[in-house]
């Protein structure tokens, strides 16, 4: 199960509700520097964006590749390690807005993990160190550290000792 918190609404849908959920100038703000950063070809400006106007946290030598999107709504619930890569057209979510209830959740990306391309990441998930992501992989669950994971729905496709044993077997 995924680790988010859940608010239930009434009336309406909650994307329809949303500013009472979050303030439209956040989102307006937010929305201006995503379409910014998303364009931006230098990584450096890019995670200064984020840092500095999302709130994120990013580690050194990350790389954000072009038409990455992080959460819209609740940027500063994204945390990225060290050295990894957020591979093209990735959306990284920390909210859903669902017809009941709308949820937020931390999402967490370990040091040297290797996301591909056009990956969905769900709120309240958790991507261990050194783990990879293959492309079109939508992550549902927390994927463990060193894994390679990958589909829809996201499975284990080698553990950190499977790969391990691979990477000696090839060199």
């Amino acid at each position: 199960m995924r680790r988010t918190e859940r608010y239930p609404v009434k009336g309406a849908n909650s994307l329809w509700q949303i500013y009472k959920t979050v303030s439209f100038w956040k989102v307006f703000k937010n929305t201006a520097i995503i379409l910014i950063a998303r364009y931006t070809p230098f990584m450096k400006v890019k995670n200064s964006l984020y840092r500095t106007f999302l709130n994120m946290e990013i580690g050194e030598m990350t790389a954000f590749a072009f038409m990455v999107v992080p959460d819209i709504m609740f940027p500063e619930k994204i945390t990225v390690g060290k050295n990894s890569i957020i591979g093209y057209n990735t959306t990284i979510l920390a909210h859903e807005y669902l017809i009941q209830e709308y949820r937020i959740g931390d999402v967490i990306i370990g040091d040297e993990v290797m996301i591909g391309a056009n990956c969905t990441i769900l709120p309240g998930v958790s991507i261990g160190d050194k783990a990879i992501v293959s492309a079109g992989t939508l992550v549902h669950k927390d994927v463990p550290a060193g894994a390679f994971v990958g589909g829809n729905p996201m499975q284990i496709i080698y553990t950190k000792e499977e790969m391990e044993k691979r990477n000696r077997e090839n060199f």
